[in-house]
């Protein structure tokens, strides 16, 4: 499984990295960083947990419909959103090598 890696900048937001595998068609291995702020800081493994198994080719929206159901409902997501998070899994799986 080769490691991919995809970044995106939120318009006058923050920066969201995704680093994960595809294996077969789905994402292993999914890593969410970047310089962005959430709260609490522990609803990141519910993002890494939705992204986790999905398929490689839901898009960013199917993405960001898995993130937005996964998270919990208190979770504030501070200068980014489950669809950056999605475009910048969409940037690693279009190939994005890291």
């Amino acid at each position: 499984m080769n490691r991919k890696h995809g970044e995106y900048k939120v318009p006058g937001g923050k920066l969201v990295v995704v680093d994960l595998a595809v294996d077969g068609d789905l994402l292993r291995d999914v890593e969410v960083s970047g310089d962005f702020f959430l709260e609490p800081a522990e609803a990141l493994s519910s993002i890494t947990e939705a992204l986790e198994g999905a398929p490689a080719n839901a898009g960013v929206d199917g993405w960001a419909q898995r993130i937005s159901a996964g998270i919990p409902e208190e979770a504030q997501m501070i200068g980014f959103s489950a669809e950056a998070v999605a475009t910048a899994v969409q940037r690693a799986v279009e190939g994005g090598d890291a």
